[in-house]
């Protein structure tokens, strides 16, 4: 497995480019601030909600999503899964243009094929392996959360090099960005998801409800599976 660092991208690649964060949310709002410390051209894209109103409070150019498109170069699609789709065949796709570039936190709409961008666009992704919240505080830190990176489609022959800026626009490659596909992202996430961590938090369901019926006193039993950290 190809891993990616710092000296293997180049902030360059984003310069003169213009970044439109659509969806202000969990790793929007993270995003956007670590890319404008580092230099990056960044306007966001949202409809009118709270996160439009924040966005404006953080400092960022904000507009409709259909207007961010026009605007930018390069399209960051964090709104949530269920409802991609629909907001990028209502407002993203009508506005694309041959050179755009399309960037995924996740693989899962390209991976099952409810989003298919046309021929003329890069389709990436850089998908931080951690919630906004860790994404910004890491960066702020002056370390970063790891990442994975791939490439869908590279209609420009310059795919690759964007991935890897973004990467480490966000601050992914001084930690390690790790080059996958859109599906083997998409897979393991599912299946860690809908999987692993539900037996994981079964069994300690069921283990804290049999010290309980033997008789253990619950705040005891909290500290020894929890509270101590140990876990």
């Amino acid at each position: 497995m190809q891993v990616y660092y710092d000296s293997d991208a180049d902030l360059g690649v984003l310069q003169n480019r213009k970044v439109a964060i659509i969806g202000y949310g969990n790793q929007g709002r993270a995003q956007a601030m670590n890319l404008r410390d580092n230099g990056v051209d960044v306007i966001v894209g949202s409809i009118r909600d709270t996160s439009f109103a924040r966005s404006e409070a953080d400092g960022f150019a904000t507009f409709t999503i259909e207007e961010a498109v026009q605007t930018a170069d390069i399209l960051f699609l964090l709104v949530p899964d269920e409802v991609q789709r629909s907001v990028y065949e209502g407002k993203i796709l009508p506005k694309l243009r041959p050179g755009h570039t399309l960037n995924f936190a996740h693989g899962y709409n390209i991976r099952f094929g409810y989003i298919h961008p046309p021929q003329g666009v890069d389709v990436i992704m850089v998908a931080p392996r951690m919630i906004g919240v860790g994404v910004r505080e890491r960066f702020v830190a002056g370390s970063g959360a790891p990442a994975y990176v791939a490439v869908e489609q590279d209609a420009t022959g310059a795919a690759w090099s964007t991935a890897l800026a973004i990467a480490k626009g966000i601050g992914a490659t001084r930690v390690g960005a790790l080059g996958v596909t859109f599906a083997q992202e998409t897979e393991m996430d599912l299946f860690m998801e809908q999987g692993v961590w539900p037996v994981i938090t079964r069994v300690l369901i069921l283990a804290y409800e049999l010290l309980i019926e033997r008789g253990f006193p619950p705040e005891a039993v909290v500290l020894e599976m929890y509270g101590s950290g140990e876990a």
